[in-house]
């Protein structure tokens, strides 16, 4: 998945104005312009549009982190210069407190159920022999279910809907 991608859907499950977005980026002493912002926001075939890279998503990330669970004593932690989904999942995770049931029922309420075996090898070093790396669908079931979790009401714009006759 795309970084711009996972900011917006973070930005439309949790309702955040820009605003709120830049006040996050901000908690992660990462400071970010509302045009900068507005750049990464924008669809890609947009002439305006610019790429949101690891260190922007990592730094918002850790943003999150601490307005959710409160900013650490001392220097913050840097955001990593390179990211991959399971770094992503893992400070998800960290951010909204979630336990593997939580993950696993949000995968579930996402139509992608997997056992605890499978989710916990997300979280492993990618040195240790049951490491398994986290796919885009993966991630992009994982952030469909918060949605669903944490705004039910309506599905994503960008979300294709299929009916069945």
């Amino acid at each position: 998945m795309r970084n711009n991608d996972i900011l917006r859907r973070i930005r439309y499950t949790f309702n955040f104005t820009d605003s709120k977005m830049i006040a996050l980026f901000g908690l992660a002493d990462y400071p970010v312009t509302r045009a900068q912002l507005s750049d990464w926001l924008k669809k890609e075939d947009d002439p305006a549009f610019k790429n949101c890279g690891d260190m922007q998503l990592a730094a918002f990330l850790n943003g999150l982190i601490n307005d959710r669970r409160g900013k650490k004593e001392g220097p913050q932690p840097r955001p990593e210069k390179r990211i991959n989904n399971n770094i992503i999942l893992r400070k998800l995770k960290i951010a909204f407190n979630l336990k593997d049931d939580d993950i696993l029922n949000i995968l579930a309420g996402a139509e992608l159920p997997m056992s605890k075996h499978e989710l916990s090898a997300f979280f492993r070093k990618p040195e240790h022999k049951n490491y398994r790396s986290c796919k885009d669908q993966i991630l992009r079931n994982f952030l469909q279910g918060l949605q669903h979790t944490y705004r039910p009401e309506e599905p994503h714009p960008e979300e294709p809907q299929f009916t069945w006759k």
